[in-house]
């Protein structure tokens, strides 16, 4: 017990550590522990959003999964830069050369910058069309419009509390990002209720509520970021030389973060294309397999976790000239994320009702959400293999493999296949859960043949 204390006392420290030597295991407990959690706090973040907007109406928890399937695509462009952020951080900290760390995280920086100001004026100039296009009712767009405006407008804080933890990640300190977003979520979950009930001399804000206390969270969790890169630790700091643009390493992470954002973009898609479907079942409907989603985000955060991990490994380990080691680490990553799946899985196909229950009483909603939940819970085992090695590609700075799986996966199947079992065959939501069961199972698959071919060890960043 001491030594599990111990360790557990070492991984959530915050001390960098370079990972190409000793124990494999002990350097996935080590960086999975802050990883997990750091997922679980981001998977916190959409569970307390949709618990208390749930209270309001359905129409506003549909709104929310309305707005939030298109701001997929923010993410997904943040997680593509995080990826080669972390890619080539991780890269460089093997080849024990913080200096090239610095710059490389710097560049991502100015990157996301002009990237979050394109969103920003794109989401607020069309955010009543964006509504409309993903089948909202007027009434929806009326009560929820400020919703996605805030949301779209503050897109700065989204786009750079992922990148930052990226680069925390790539320097092998996971603990930084996991107590940012502790800290993130604390706020976010104090104020939800306040800003959407009201309290006091603050008035009741509604859904617009829930955007505002994100926003202020993740706001305050960037600001520590820029703060502990400033102020610099043992294998990254940015000074002031740091900040002249690199056109030469700017095109280097574009060319990898823009296959890594292109990959994350065709599977935000591809939920914005099976939100359009499920929309037409009514709001009730749309309600519960927002909360769903929302339930299935929470765990498959934690295992992201896990898969980040493994990224992190893989690119110190091919930094250090040691592919056989990445390799290694990616397979016992991706046995321990599918052992926690597992579980998981078991308990949704169980519970799923009474979990529902939890968020909204109206038979409607709970039938939506239980029923995607043991859908979903189905092709939990597969999604585990499909996250680590995704991220191992990216990590070693192949967004290209996973990206050319993504396409053929959710847009040649999953897309055709939600549209037809729902529509054609009359499954209704079920169909469109069942397509993404189906397509995550093939992508899994298809990840593992790959990787075992050992091309991604070849990778230059």
């Amino acid at each position: 017990m001491s030594k599990i204390f111990a360790t557990l006392k070492e991984a959530l420290s915050g001390k960098e550590q370079e990972f190409t030597a000793g124990s494999i295991n002990r350097a996935i407990v080590l960086l999975s522990i802050p990883m997990v959690l750091e997922m679980l706090m981001e998977g916190l973040f959409a569970l307390a959003d949709i618990y208390f907007v749930s209270k309001v109406s359905a129409e506003a928890a549909a709104t929310v999964g309305m707005t939030e399937s298109v701001v997929t695509i923010i993410y997904a462009v943040a997680m593509g830069l995080g990826a080669a952020a972390t890619a080539t951080v991780a890269r460089r900290t093997g080849e024990n050369d913080p200096e090239g760390a610095a710059k490389s995280a710097v560049q991502a920086i100015w990157i996301a910058m002009v990237l979050s100001v394109i969103f920003t004026v794109v989401g607020i100039v069309f955010a009543e069309d964006i509504l409309r296009l993903m089948g909202a009712t007027d009434r929806q767009v009326a009560e929820c419009i400020g919703y996605t405006k805030i949301i779209y407008g503050t897109n700065v804080v989204i786009m750079f509390i992922f990148l930052l933890n990226a680069v925390f990640r790539g320097v092998g300190n996971a603990s930084v990002a996991m107590w940012v977003l502790v800290l993130s979520n604390g706020i976010n979950i104090i104020l939800d209720p306040i800003f959407i009930f009201g309290l006091g001399p603050i008035p009741a804000m509604g859904v617009e509520g829930a955007a505002l206390a994100t926003c202020i969270g993740r706001g305050v969790g960037v600001c520590i970021q820029l703060y502990l890169l400033l102020r610099g630790t043992n294998l990254i700091r940015i000074a002031r030389r740091h900040l002249v643009v690199h056109w030469e390493t700017i095109v280097s992470m574009l060319r990898v973060a823009s296959t890594g954002a292109f990959q994350w973009i065709i599977a935000s898609a591809s939920w914005m294309f099976l939100m359009r479907i499920v929309a037409e079942s009514g709001t009730e409907v749309v309600a519960g397999y927002t909360i769903a989603i929302r339930i299935i985000v929470f765990t498959i955060m934690p295992a992201w976790g896990m898969a980040n991990a493994a990224a992190t490994l893989v690119g110190q380990n091919l930094g250090a000239k040691q592919p056989e080691r990445a390799e290694a680490s990616v397979w016992r990553a991706a046995t321990l994320d599918m052992m926690f799946m597992l579980v998981v899985s078991v308990f949704y196909f169980i519970f799923a009702k009474q979990i529902a229950l939890l968020f909204d009483p109206n038979p409607v909603v709970v039938e939506a959400a239980a029923m995607s939940l043991r859908i979903f819970s189905v092709g939990y085992v597969f999604f585990a293999y499909g996250m680590v090695i995704s991220s191992a590609f990216n990590g070693a700075g192949d967004t290209m493999t996973p990206t050319l799986i993504n396409i053929v996966c959710f847009w040649l199947i999953e897309i055709p296949l939600g549209w037809y079992l729902a529509t054609q065959l009359k499954w209704g939501l079920n169909g469109v859960v069942w397509s993404v069961v189906i397509a995550e199972t093939i992508m899994a698959l298809v990840l593992v043949v790959i990787f075992k071919r050992g091309k991604w060890k070849e990778v230059k960043i």
